[in-house]
């Protein structure tokens, strides 16, 4: 009879803490879940940011604005013909 109870106990036990223990693996599996769909959001987002401030940069890196940053702020203009001096090799 105490064998049995003991037997009993061993394996009541052990079911405790492989319930216990699954409990646990999928509370993890849960938080981890919601950690790697927070991470896609982010890197969705920085996505979003990075396509954005590449067009911004084709767009301050124009030719058009360039020039007109020459001409307008530093006075700038293209060279006549009689300034223009070529080199030959």
């Amino acid at each position: 009879m105490i064998v049995r109870m003991t037997a009993f106990s061993i394996l009541l036990l052990a079911t405790v803490a492989s319930a216990i223990g699954v409990v646990y693996a999928r509370q993890q599996s849960r938080l981890a879940f919601v950690e790697l769909t927070r991470l896609g959001n982010e890197r969705d987002d920085l996505n979003f940011e990075f396509g954005r401030l590449q067009l911004e940069q084709a767009t301050w890196a124009e030719n058009n604005r360039i020039e007109q940053i020459a001409r307008g702020k530093l006075g700038m203009v293209s060279p006549s013909a009689p300034e223009t001096v070529v080199i030959k090799r």
